[in-house]
């Protein structure tokens, strides 16, 4: 994972042409992974994942309550659309769903699932982890 008060524009090489402003996302729209005004929790997720399953509703929680808070979650690893689809009925998210690709995998450098990271408005990354995570402990970590 990205270390902590890393940039996000320190994180992409200059010679990649990733560009995290216009991510496809699960509804045909594109979505930024960069912060809006808000504080921003980026959540790297595969619908396959179990852990998945049991944290994302803490994350779908703490975006209702906190208006401050914004959420991309970034589907990984799918084999379809259908199968991210089915992963955001279940849970009835609300935020934006952006469709992975190996290269923000690589560039974000996630090496398992859920992964974490929290941008303040900055754009710098001030928090991050993997594994299941608490509404308190995603709230905790994005102050």
């Amino acid at each position: 994972m990205l270390s902590t008060d890393t940039p996000l524009n320190k994180a992409i090489p200059a010679q990649q042409t990733l560009n995290i402003e216009n991510i496809p996302t699960l509804m045909g729209e594109t979505a930024s992974l960069k912060a809006q005004g808000k504080t921003t929790i980026l959540y790297f997720f595969a619908p396959w994942c179990k852990i998945c399953h049991a944290s994302i509703g803490n994350l779908q929680t703490l975006f209702e309550k906190n208006e401050n808070i914004d959420v991309v979650a970034i589907a990984m690893d799918y084999s379809s659309t259908d199968e991210v689809l089915d992963f955001t009925s279940q849970h009835q998210l609300t935020f934006p769903i952006a469709l992975g690709t190996q290269a923000l995998k690589k560039t974000f450098e996630v090496s398992g699932y859920p992964s974490y990271y929290v941008l303040n408005i900055d754009n710098v990354i001030v928090g991050k982890s993997m594994g299941y995570s608490s509404q308190l402990g995603l709230y905790l970590r994005s102050l």
